[in-house]
């Protein structure tokens, strides 16, 4: 297999023609038909899945490794949000099409999700980008369209319903995917998927039941913000806001460590905060000091990245009523880096950010990274974001076959907007083609690879009946 890097995202020193780039397209077909793309065999030789998740658990914090296998116990597609390093395995294992765009690495559904501009609209776009490294663009897609058919089993829907979801989520991937082939690169760049307008990119009327449910969504989305988020997590001491103890899913510094060694934390993540600062723009700097650090705390996130190291910091502006959340995430060696390549950054955070500015239309204004030294003298990447700004998710849970299926539209069509940013849409347009050969594949892949999720879930399940590894249970996300 080639090896990929950043480095693939550069455009040649001699600039190809349109009909140059087509022809790329064309010549990926005949390396690896549309067709070929069904086939998911893992094979004698396939890595056990549970050293897999067990290699990253070496790293994490030894006391939240058991709550991460707990939440990926729940449901095949718990397994699934938390298995992104053994989807890498597989996909690096098989032929790919060499047609290269920034990933996101773990595209499946919920992390697609409305999010807020700059400018304070509302957008669809995706979210999570932790894996976020350049590869092949359908490594992103085939990991979608199995979440796809995951979640259809989770609701009881029929094979022949999961494969149309499928069908319907890759056909808007690459209709869109063809359209960006024809428009002006600027054009390209400038296109976002805005929260009031997603009918859009449906092509087609959605009822008014679905139009119901997206402002519903919209108008919660908008609800989640800074001072939202406070009046959850903190309390007032003595004029003070400060973070409500929840162990081990939220834990204040002054119960997780100390006197000695919380001050010392305390002031590294106050440093971590002041020059993380210079990540941003200028601007947005003199912003970020118009707040001040009024507590600290550990907090657990997501399934995948349970037991990496996340810290949330309560700041304020003017007073009690202007509050602002950060999140200082750790950001490790991508699961796509030992197939497509190391990054070109030396710094994780900084591949994270530099691949999210990337494909997102609309981005955190104050998302950026930094290197922090912990107490145990370890270097450590991380990036920071805000911890929650009208940030609306998906709950396929409670979806019939049509919703769902619609949800998965607006992601294929996302998805394929974010990877026209980075790589060629002419190329993959052309590879991808008017008929529904890809669409076809990528929906018996999906059910191979769902079928494969679902023995590896159970394979966790017996890891832990027999002690191999320990779970902890009594902990919902």
């Amino acid at each position: 297999m080639s090896i990929l890097s950043e480095r693939s995202l550069s455009a040649p020193s001699v600039p190809l023609s349109p009909a140059e780039r087509a022809a790329r397209g064309k010549a990926a077909r005949a390396r690896l038909p549309r067709s070929a793309h069904a086939v998911f065999d893992p094979g004698e030789k396939r890595p056990d899945p549970i050293d897999i998740i067990d290699r990253q658990s070496a790293t994490r914090v030894p006391e939240l490794v058991p709550v991460r296998y707990g939440r990926m116990l729940e449901s095949p597609f718990r397994f699934y949000r938390g298995a992104a390093a053994i989807m890498a395995s597989d996909l690096g294992a098989l032929p790919h099409t060499g047609l290269v765009a920034q990933l996101c690495g773990d595209a499946h559904l919920l992390n697609f999700r409305l999010l807020a501009s700059a400018e304070r609209h509302l957008i669809f776009d995706i979210n999570d980008f932790d894996e976020t490294l350049p590869g092949p663009f359908e490594w992103d897609v085939k990991r979608l369209a199995t979440s796809l058919v995951i979640a259809g089993r989770a609701n009881g829907f029929s094979a022949k319903e999961c494969s149309s979801m499928v069908r319907a989520c890759v056909r808007s991937y690459r209709e869109r995917m063809r359209d960006f082939a024809g428009m002006r690169t600027l054009d390209i760049w400038y296109a976002r998927d805005d929260a009031d307008r997603l009918e859009e990119l449906l092509r087609a009327p959605v009822g008014k039941d679905v139009l119901r449910r997206v402002a519903g969504a919209s108008a919660k989305a908008r609800s989640r913000t800074s001072s939202q988020v406070a009046g959850k997590l903190t309390r007032l001491v003595d004029g003070v806001p400060r973070i409500v103890s929840e162990p081990p899913l939220v834990t204040p510094l002054d119960e997780l460590l100390p006197d000695a060694e919380r001050e010392e934390l305390e002031g590294t993540l106050r440093d971590l905060v002041a020059d993380y600062a210079l990540t941003l723009s200028s601007e947005r700097r003199h912003l970020l000091s118009r707040f001040h650090v009024t507590d600290t705390a550990r907090k657990v996130v997501g399934v995948g990245s349970v037991g990496t190291r996340c810290w949330i910091v309560m700041m304020l502006g003017r007073d009690t009523g202007d509050p602002l959340l950060l999140q200082a995430k750790e950001a490790g060696t991508s699961v796509l880096a030992p197939f497509s390549g190391a990054s070109v950054y030396d710094n994780q955070g900084e591949r994270v950010v530099a691949g999210q500015r990337l494909m997102q239309a609309a981005g955190d204004i104050f998302l950026g990274w930094k290197r922090m030294t912990g107490l145990d003298g370890r270097e450590r990447d991380f990036y920071v974001r805000q911890l929650r700004d009208w940030k609306g998710i998906a709950r396929p849970e409670t979806m019939d076959p049509r919703t769902l299926s619609l949800f998965g539209q607006i992601c294929g069509a996302s998805l394929a907007r974010a990877h026209a940013r980075s790589g060629d849409p002419i190329a993959i347009g052309s590879y991808l083609g008017h008929g529904d050969a890809f669409d076809e594949a990528l929906a018996e892949f999906a059910r191979s690879y769902a079928d494969q999720n679902e023995r590896d879930h159970q394979a966790l399940d017996d890891a832990v009946a027999r002690g191999r590894v320990t779970a902890r249970t009594d902990l919902t996300e």
